[in-house]
C-alpha cells in the first residue's frame, strides 16, 4: 500500500507539472487539495444543515430482544449504538477514529462482532467485543482482508471469508472467537472468485457457502464441515445463472435461495440437498428481482425483499404452504437489513425514503406467519433542521438510445430531480458506479443540496450494465460493448436537447468509481457539448486498473472489464482508456481521489491529472490520505462537497 510520504514524493518526481499547481492541505494535513480555490465563508455556511444530515441503519437484535443496535454518526464517523425503546436515547457502544462496518450479535450471548478497517483500505479486520466492558479483541492477523462474518446456530463458531492464506484468494477461515489461535481455512479458493459462508446447518458440519463469479454468475455449495468435501447445488460455468443462499430449510432437507434460472428475473426458489435436484420457484408471478431475504430462527416463516424498479416491496412468506403477502405499510422507498427478533415475534428492517434518511423500523407479526399489525418507528435521525417534507422527489422518465430492441428503440431509465419553478434549469447528470449497481430514488441529501443552492436539475441514469432490469441488461455493456453505455449518455444529452426546461447548453457529469470512468469517457466523447466533469475515485485506464488493483479483485474485475493478458482485448482497453484520449477533452475537471483506495488505485487519479496539466487543461485536484474508495470522515466530506458546489458555480452556472 503507498504510504503519503511515497505518494508526496510520486508526486515531486514523476509530476512536475504539479509544482505550479496551488496547493494547500486541511484537516491536519490529511486532505491535500491542487489548484483548489479557497472556499468561500458564504458557501460553508450555507452548505452546514445538508451536511449534518444523519442516518441510523439497523445491525442486530439485543440478546434478550429488548433493544437494537444500529450505526450512527455524532462525531466524524459512524459508530455502534443500543436503542432501548422506539424513538429512544441512542446509547454510544464503539468509539473508534474509524468507522465500524459489519456488526453480529452471538446467538444464545450477548457478545458482539464487528469489522473495522484502518483509513479506507478495505483490510478490515474482526473484533470479539463485550458490551458489558467494553473491551474489544481482534481476531484476525491485523493483515488481511476480511469479511462475511457467520456465527454457528450455538454461538460458539465463526465463519468469515479472508485473504489471508495469500493475500489474493478469497477463501473461507473458522474460528473459536474465544481463541484465535485455532482458526483455520476450511475452503480455499481454486481460483480468482469470490467464496463465502451463509449459514451453519442446525448440526452445525454443514454450510452453505457463496460462489460469486460475476453478476450473472453465482453459485450455491454445500461444505461438509468433517470431510472439507465441497459439493455445487446450483449453477454451474457451462450456463452462468445467479443464484445466491438464503437459508437451510430444516424440515425438508433443503435450502432456500435466489435464482434467475426461471427467466429474466431472480426469484425466490427451494432446492432439495439431493443430488440432481431441480428447483422449485416460488415467486415466479413477480416480474422483478427478488434481491435478500431472511427466514426465522424457528423456520416458520420468512420475509423477502423485491426491487420493483428501483423501489422496495416487502414481503413475509410461509416456507410451508408457499404463500406470501405483501406488506402494505411499508412506505414506499428502500429496505434492507431484515432480521428477526431472537423469539421471532418482530422483524426489524432499515427504510429509506426520498424525505426520509434511512432509519430502524420494526414490524410486529401475529401469530400466523403471514400475520403482521403495525410498524414501529425505532429511530428519526437529524436532518440539519431542514424541512425534508419539502425536499423535491424524483420522477421516473425513460429515454430512448441508438440501438434497438424489436422494432423500437431501447429505453434507458433514468431519475430526474426538477427544481421547482419553469427553467431552463442547468443540468448534472449524476452516473452511478459498479457498473453492476443501480440508480435509485433514496433520501439525498447532495442532490436536494444542489437543487436548492445551485438550481439546477439533477438526472440520474441507469445505463446499459445496470443491474436491476434483468440479467440480458446487466450484460449489455461487458468486455467489447464497454463504450455502449457512453453512448447512453449521449442518447441522454440528446433527450435533454427536447426538454423545454433543461438548458442543453449548461450541462454537466458527475459520477464514482466506475461512474468516475463514464465522467472521464463522456468528457473524451461529448467535450463540445458539456461545461464540466467532476470524477470521484474513477478508473482513467482501465489497463493500469485491472494491474494495479488489489490482488483478491482483479480476476472478478476482468470478468466485468475483459483480461488485459489478451492481446486483442488490451488492445480494445487501451483504446477506449480515457488517459490514452486526453487530447480530446476541453472541460474544466474536478478530480477527487482516496490515498489507500484498494479498489481504483491512487495512480488512476494521478496519471489523469498529469496528463490533463500537460496539455494546459484546468484540474481541480483533492486526495484525501486518511480514505480509501470514497470519504468516510465527515471532515473531508464536507470540504469536498463544498469544493464541488464552487466547482459547479463557476464552471457550470458561469458565477
Amino acid at each position: 500500500m503507498r504510504t503519503p510520504i511515497l505518494t508526496a514524493l510520486f508526486f515531486l518526481l514523476v509530476l512536475p507539472a504539479a509544482a505550479d499547481a496551488e496547493r494547500r492541505v486541511a484537516n491536519n494535513g490529511n486532505l491535500v487539495m491542487e489548484d483548489v480555490p479557497e472556499i468561500p465563508a458564504d458557501i460553508v455556511d450555507s452548505l452546514n444543515q445538508y451536511q449534518n444530515v444523519r442516518s441510523a441503519s439497523f445491525q442486530a437484535w439485543s440478546g434478550d430482544g429488548e433493544s437494537l443496535l444500529i450505526n450512527t454518526r455524532f462525531g466524524d464517523v459512524g459508530q455502534l449504538h443500543r436503542v432501548d425503546m422506539p424513538m429512544g436515547a441512542r446509547h454510544q457502544v464503539t468509539f473508534y477514529n474509524e468507522p465500524v462496518g459489519e456488526v453480529s450479535r452471538q446467538p444464545g450471548g450477548s457478545k458482539l462482532i464487528f469489522t473495522r478497517d484502518v483509513g479506507g483500505s478495505e483490510f478490515s479486520q474482526i473484533f470479539l467485543l463485550d458490551p458489558a466492558g467494553g473491551d474489544a479483541q481482534m481476531i484476525t492477523d491485523g493483515e488481511s482482508r476480511n469479511g462475511t462474518v457467520l456465527w454457528d446456530r450455538e454461538g460458539h463458531r465463526l465463519a468469515y471469508q479472508s485473504t489471508r492464506r495469500n493475500g489474493a484468494s478469497n477463501d473461507i477461515w473458522l474460528a473459536d472467537p474465544e481463541n484465535p489461535a485455532d482458526t483455520k481455512v476450511v475452503l480455499e479458493s481454486p481460483d480468482g472468485s469470490w467464496w463465502g459462508p451463509t449459514e451453519f446447518s442446525q448440526t452445525g458440519t454443514r454450510m452453505l457457502v457463496t460462489n460469486y463469479v460475476s453478476i450473472t454468475d453465482s453459485r450455491v455449495n454445500l461444505l461438509d464441515l468433517d470431510t472439507g468435501n465441497v459439493t455445487l447445488l446450483a449453477g454451474d460455468a457451462a450456463n452462468p445463472s445467479v443464484n445466491v443462499p438464503l437459508a437451510f430449510d430444516d424440515d425438508n432437507d433443503g435450502f432456500w435461495f435466489i435464482t434467475d434460472r426461471a427467466g429474466e428475473f431472480s426469484v425466490l426458489a427451494w432446492q432439495s440437498l439431493e443430488e440432481g435436484a431441480e428447483p422449485e420457484y416460488i415467486s415466479s408471478d413477480i416480474p422483478w428481482n427478488v434481491d435478500g431475504g431472511a427466514i426465522s430462527h424457528d423456520r416458520r416463516r420468512a420475509a423477502f425483499t423485491v426491487n420493483e424498479n428501483g423501489r422496495t416491496a416487502v414481503y413475509l412468506f410461509d416456507p410451508h404452504t408457499r404463500e406470501y403477502r405483501r406488506i402494505d405499510s411499508i412506505p414506499v422507498g428502500l429496505v434492507g437489513g431484515l432480521e428477526f427478533s431472537p423469539d421471532d415475534s418482530r422483524l426489524a428492517m432499515t427504510i429509506n425514503t426520498a424525505s426520509s434518511p434511512s432509519d430502524t423500523h420494526v414490524l410486529e407479526l401475529g401469530r400466523s406467519a403471514l400475520d403482521y399489525s403495525e410498524l414501529v418507528r425505532w429511530t428519526q435521525s437529524e436532518v440539519g433542521g431542514l424541512d425534508t417534507t419539502t425536499f423535491i422527489e424524483p420522477a421516473l422518465v425513460e429515454f430512448p438510445t441508438f440501438d434497438e430492441v424489436g422494432s423500437a428503440p431501447r429505453k434507458i431509465p433514468a431519475w430526474i430531480y426538477r427544481p421547482r419553478g419553469s427553467g431552463p434549469f442547468p443540468v448534472v447528470v449524476s452516473i452511478h458506479g459498479g457498473p453492476e449497481s443501480q440508480a435509485r430514488p433514496a433520501f439525498a441529501s447532495t442532490y436536494q443540496l444542489w437543487l436548492d443552492k445551485l438550481g439546477v436539475a439533477v438526472v440520474v441514469p441507469n445505463v446499459r450494465g445496470s443491474a436491476g432490469y434483468g440479467k440480458t441488461y446487466v450484460s449489455l455493456d461487458n468486455g467489447l460493448k464497454r463504450e455502449d453505455s457512453v453512448k447512453d449518455i449521449g442518447a441522454l444529452l440528446d433527450w435533454i436537447e427536447t426538454q423545454p426546461d433543461l438548458d442543453q447548453d449548461r450541462v454537466a457529469v458527475f459520477g464514482g468509481s466506475y461512474g468516475g470512468y463514464m465522467v472521464l469517457a463522456s468528457a473524451v466523447h461529448f467535450s463540445d457539448r458539456l461545461k464540466a466533469a467532476v470524477d470521484i475515485v474513477g478508473i482513467s485506464s482501465f489497463v493500469t486498473f485491472l494491474e494495479n488493483t488489489q490482488d483478491y479483485r482483479r480476476d472478478l474485475r476482468r470478468v466485468e472489464y475483459g483480461d488485459e493478458r489478451d492481446p486483442e482485448m488490451r488492445a480494445h482497453l487501451e483504446k477506449i482508456s480515457p488517459v490514452n484520449n486526453v487530447e480530446k477533452i476541453h472541460i474544466p475537471l474536478f478530480i477527487v481521489q482516496g490515498e489507500n483506495d484498494p479498489r481504483v488505485p491512487v495512480t488512476e487519479s494521478i496519471q489523469m491529472v498529469a496528463a490533463l496539466r500537460d496539455r494546459g487543461e484546468t484540474v481541480w485536484y483533492m486526495n484525501a490520505l486518511n480514505e480509501g474508495h470514497g470519504y468516510r470522515k465527515k471532515e473531508n466530506r464536507d470540504i469536498y462537497q463544498q469544493a464541488t458546489v464552487l466547482f459547479l458555480k463557476v464552471n457550470l452556472l458561469g458565477e
